[in-house]
Parts: structure tokens; C-alpha cells; sequence
């Protein structure tokens, strides 16, 4: 009796158990749909800001999450990444919400555009957006820049810039007060390609405000004349939806507001959704390491000179080992960054003088030259629209430095080499000693350097005699008895 009573009230503790975890879980807010994931882009954008997005919008989605909010600070990026990123942000499953933040952030250049394609937009206080003019990275020659502060003009001065429609400030074209032949220079080709690429920049960013209902004129103006708008103003113009103190502000701020999520309508409830922070998984933070400019540039400094050391020395093995991976990985983290296809060319060139001057020496002509074509080259090696990417001066004076070293040790050392005597061939025997192994008169043989040679003689030499290897011809060596020869140094 006594056990069945007990049996009864564990059964009712375990009942009770049950239904408070169904209570728990069928309370609102438990589930995952209640839950934010937090992106934190920082710095330029490239390859792998591109891939970590991607991970943490794939990671959201798959886990049932509400909201995507991108923490976003960069100065701007590569326009392909910036695309990409775009896309998937208007292929999303979930409302993405950037927020540039904290205080002092800013979302220039392509974080405009990305900016402009999420479906809500947000700033902190004492941030600022802008600046969207396409700028020229890592090209040609041929292909000026299109830098307004460098006096060639901008491609508003152009009749395809810009129309009375989308500029209505602008009275007439500049371009129309010009003479003929000053139109015609304007009008060439390198004109031309900056024009269709702030046109369809243009286009493309009219077309996100038009998508998310934004002002789409002041969106051509910050592609056309690089404007800026501090985040009140922004808020001001219609180019945001609100200014949030911090991620819970805005959390609050957009509950119950309604966005268009592929072609459908959601409502927003966020007053009691709890954040998660995405991390970068291992192989992220592995590219966002060799992707550094200076990283690369180390990586690629490696990998030639190891490659150089394995050609100079076949059968090393290790340095070329070495050089190879560096070499491979450095050319992958090129390919994410903003390359200037001259400067690496002037690298490489500048490695090689300094290379060749070891082996063809020119009195330091190589050097000299390999040394500046160096400089150069490392210098102009990256280039971007915010001046964020480049190689550090210490850095590139350190590599001067060793390589420099380097060359005038090779020089000297082989300098050192030539004033050697000569140790092997032709030139080592003569005027080598030996003695005769046998009295000849013309024809006979002589022991020089424990071997035993052929040799012929104008004058009689005994058998154990010192001679002197005057000339040889082949196999056949010419001696004199080196106390002959003594008198004849003497009598001269």
C-alpha cells in the first residue's frame, strides 16, 4: 500500500514536470523564430566579408531565426563583392537589417549600396553614409581614374551623366561651353568607360531605393557627386528608416514594422528577441589573415626567394617547399584584394635585377635599378577608393634592407671567390710541380697531384727530380726540372 502511494506521487511529480516544460515551450518568445543574428562587417569590403555574410545569413536561415542585423562599419570595398553581398541579401529568407554603428561609423562607398538593399535601414548617432562614386582599382594603364580632386573633371561634366530629370540643379552641360577639339579630348575612350561605370553604378542604386522605397535622388547624387549625409540627415531625407542608439534600441524601435520579404509581407516582433553573434568559423578567419595587404606581401616575398634558393642550390627540397606554398598562397590572397597588375610587375622586376646582379655582375647597375624598381613596385602594388589598402613603409624598407644585404653579400662573396687561386682544371696545372718517375730525355712520365701523366721535356730529367708543367695540350704535359727554371728566372 505504502509503495503504491509513493508510486502515485512520483507519477504526478513526473505529469507536473511535463507540462510545465510544455508551458515553457509554448510560451511566446521561446522558440527560435524569436531570435536575432548579429554580423559585425568591419573594414573593406572583399572576398571574405563576402563568404562570412554568406555563412552567417545561411546559419540564420537554416536555424529558424526572425531577423539578420549587420553591424556594419567600412570605408568601402570591391564592387563585385559589394554585389554579391547584395544579392544575397535580396534573395533572403529573413528581413536583413544593417546598422551602421557604433558612434563614428560609417558606411561609404559600397556600404551605401548595401545599405540601400536591406530591407531595414539604421544608423547610430554621429555615423555618416556616402561617398558611392565607382573608383578604378588595380587596373590598366589607359584607364585614367576618375578622382575629381586631380582636376581632369568628373564624369558629371559629360552629357550621359546625368539628364534634367535626375539633375535638376544643373542648368546646363559644362561640357557645353567648350571648344571642339577640348570636347573631343574629353569625349575619349577613358571618358567613356567612366562614364558607363557611374551610369550603371547609378542605375543600380536607384534601383535598390526604388525596391525598398528610399530616396532614390539622393542615391544618384552620392554615386555622381560623392555626397555625404551624417545619420540625422539621412533620417531626415528619407534614406533611412530610423536612428538606434544601440542594437536593443533598434530592436525596439522596429517591433511591429512591416517589411516585403519576397514579395510577401511580415510582421516584425522584436521587443523581446534575444541576439546571438555570429563568429567566423576557422577558415574565415584563415583568409581574412593571408588576405592582410602586408600578409600577401610577406607570403609572395617568400615564396620567390625560396623558389630562388631552390633553383641556386637544387635538392634543398625545404626552401622550395616552402616558397612554393607561400607563393601559391600569396597569388590567392592577390586575387581578393585590390591589385595594381604595374606595381606587382615592378616588384617582380626589381627582384630579379637584384637576383641577376649576383650572377651577371653589371657594378651594381642591377642592383641600383632592382632596388628602385622595388620601391616602386611595393608602393603602388595596392590601390583602392579609400586609400585602406596598401603595404606598410616599415615593412617595405625592412625587405629593401634584406634584400640589399643579400645582394652586396652575394657580390662580395663572389668578388672573394675570384681573387682564389685556381684548384681545378687547366688552369690549376699549370705551372704545377711534380716529379718524374722514371730519366727521360724528351718523352716520359711525371707523378703530379698523385697521378701519373704523360710528358715531354727540351731538357734531361732525372728520375725523382722536381719539374714545373710549363703547357699542356690535351693529356700531354710540357715540364722543365724546376732547378732549370730557377736559372732561367734568375738570368732574367
Amino acid at each position: 500500500m505504502k509503495s503504491c502511494t509513493t508510486a502515485r506521487f512520483l507519477f504526478a511529480i513526473l505529469l507536473l514536470g511535463l507540462c510545465g516544460a510544455a508551458m515553457v515551450l509554448a510560451a511566446p518568445g521561446a522558440g527560435p523564430s524569436q531570435r536575432a543574428v548579429v554580423l559585425e562587417i568591419e573594414g573593406t569590403i572583399g572576398p571574405v566579408a563576402a563568404q562570412y555574410f554568406r555563412s552567417g545569413l545561411r546559419k540564420a536561415q537554416d536555424s529558424g531565426a526572425q531577423l539578420l542585423i549587420l553591424r556594419l562599419d567600412t570605408p568601402g570595398g570591391l564592387d563585385a563583392t559589394m554585389r554579391d553581398i547584395v544579392k544575397d541579401i535580396l534573395s533572403s529568407r529573413i528581413p536583413v537589417a544593417c546598422f551602421v554603428a557604433p558612434s563614428g561609423a560609417r558606411a561609404a562607398s559600397a556600404g551605401t549600396y548595401i545599405l540601400y538593399a536591406c530591407h531595414i535601414a539604421a544608423m547610430a548617432p554621429a555615423t555618416s553614409l556616402g561617398s558611392a562614386t565607382p573608383v578604378q582599382i588595380g587596373g590598366f594603364p589607359g584607364l585614367p581614374d576618375d578622382e575629381p580632386e586631380s582636376g581632369r573633371g568628373t564624369p558629371d561634366d559629360s552629357p550621359e551623366a546625368g539628364d534634367a530629370d535626375t539633375r535638376p540643379e544643373q542648368t546646363a552641360d559644362p561640357a557645353a561651353t567648350k571648344d571642339p577639339e577640348t570636347r573631343r579630348t574629353s569625349e575619349g575612350s577613358g571618358s567613356a568607360m567612366q562614364r558607363k561605370i557611374i551610369n550603371d553604378a547609378a542605375s543600380f542604386i536607384r534601383g535598390l531605393a526604388k525596391l525598398r522605397n528610399r530616396d532614390a535622388q539622393w542615391a544618384e547624387q552620392a554615386v555622381r557627386n560623392a555626397e555625404n549625409l551624417t545619420a540625422s540627415e539621412a533620417l531626415e531625407r528619407g534614406v533611412i528608416d530610423l536612428v538606434a542608439e544601440n542594437t536593443a534600441d533598434l530592436l525596439a524601435q522596429i517591433d511591429g514594422r512591416s517589411v516585403r520579404v519576397l514579395g510577401e509581407t511580415l510582421v516584425l516582433h522584436t521587443a523581446d528577441m534575444t541576439t546571438e553573434a555570429f563568429e567566423a568559423d576557422w577558415r574565415i578567419k584563415i583568409l581574412s589573415v593571408i588576405t592582410d595587404p602586408n600578409v600577401a606581401y610577406v607570403l609572395m616575398l617568400i615564396g620567390i626567394y625560396g623558389l630562388i634558393y631552390e633553383l641556386a642550390n637544387p635538392g634543398a627540397m625545404v626552401p622550395g617547399v616552402i616558397g612554393a606554398i607561400a607563393l601559391i598562397t600569396a597569388l590567392f590572397a592577390f586575387q581578393a584584394l585590390p591589385v595594381n597588375y604595374a606595381g606587382l610587375a615592378l616588384l617582380a622586376l626589381g627582384v630579379a635585377f637584384m637576383v641577376l646582379e649576383a650572377f651577371v655582375p653589371s657594378f651594381g647597375a642591377l642592383g641600383i635599378g632592382g632596388a628602385i624598381a622595388f620601391v616602386i613596385g611595393s608602393v603602388i602594388l595596392y590601390r583602392d577608393e579609400a586609400g585602406q589598402v596598401g603595404v606598410a613603409i616599415p615593412l617595405i624598407g625592412t625587405f629593401v634592407i634584406l634584400s640589399l644585404a643579400l645582394f652586396v653579400g652575394v657580390v662580395g662573396y663572389a668578388l672573394k671567390t675570384r681573387r682564389r687561386p685556381v684548384v681545378s682544371g687547366r688552369e690549376e696545372m699549370l705551372l704545377a710541380t711534380g716529379v718524374a718517375e722514371e730519366d727521360f730525355e724528351h718523352n716520359g712520365r711525371v707523378r703530379i697531384h698523385s697521378e701519373t701523366w704523360n710528358a715531354e721535356t727540351l731538357r734531361p730529367v732525372r728520375r725523382g727530380q722536381t719539374v714545373r708543367v710549363k703547357s699542356m695540350e690535351g693529356l700531354q704535359l710540357t715540364v722543365e726540372p724546376v732547378s732549370e727554371a730557377k736559372k732561367e728566372e734568375e738570368s732574367q
